[in-house]
């Protein structure tokens, strides 16, 4: 229904049989997406009489939004970094987006994305030594990564270290950290019974475990913090 709804907004006349054509569906079928559209609150308008067509109004949608707690949250943080970044060209209307996107929020949202946010942390822009020496890391890492620090789930990882000797490791990633534009995750280290900082773009590989931890509060890893300077 959404690529209906696009093409209906887009589309100044169409009728359900075109619609059926180029959908390759049957008319009673469009029919009965139409209503199931009327009914979650889109304003489909339609000219009565033969060649009549049905349209959406093109103003539906502005104004509304409905994302998941993680998604907002990515939103948040995309936009934490721009204003981090200090670009002239995007910061003008960054704080308003913001207030208007929170206040969307339902309480408990609000609740949640705050938790969640507050475990992003934007340091310091990272050396030139390090930056020449970044890659992107793996998508398959970066999906699992991120799907286990958003369940707070303990995560195996295979870690190619600095001497580029590889590493199996188990971690519990407790925050994750911007070095612009290197990416690290603040953990607790089984291996090594204590916190470490891995860099994302060295992780070969990552496997979700099924096992949950308990987020540790930020001063257990001031060691892997103290020379940044940090904001969220």
């Amino acid at each position: 229904m959404e690529m209906l709804a696009v093409q209906l907004k887009q589309d100044a006349h169409c009728t359900v049989g075109d619609l059926a054509r180029q959908h390759g569906v049957s008319t009673r079928t469009i029919a009965r997406d139409l209503s199931l559209m009327r009914d979650q609150g889109m304003q489909i308008d339609a000219d009565r009489g033969r060649g009549g067509g049905v349209r959406l109004d093109r103003n539906w949608g502005v104004g509304r939004v409905n994302l998941t707690y993680a998604e907002a949250v990515d939103l948040l943080i995309s936009i934490a970094v721009a204003e981090r970044m200090n670009s002239p060209l995007f910061l003008a209307s960054l704080g308003s987006v913001r207030r208007q996107l929170v206040a969307s929020f339902s309480p408990q949202k609000r609740d949640r994305v705050n938790r969640l946010k507050s475990r992003i942390l934007i340091g310091v822009t990272a050396s030139t030594f390090v930056q020449t020496s970044a890659a992107a890391p793996p998508k398959r890492v970066v999906q699992t990564l991120h799907q286990a620090f958003l369940d707070q789930e303990v995560l195996r990882i295979r870690y190619r270290r600095e001497d580029g000797k590889p590493s199996d490791r188990q971690i519990e990633p407790h925050y994750l950290l911007l070095k612009y534009p290197v990416w690290y995750v603040v953990a607790f280290d089984h291996l090594r019974n204590g916190p470490r900082t891995f860099r994302c773009d060295r992780m070969a590989s990552a496997e979700r475990t099924g096992t949950l931890f308990r987020l540790r509060p930020k001063e257990d890893f001031a060691p892997s913090l103290a020379d940044d300077d940090l904001s969220v």
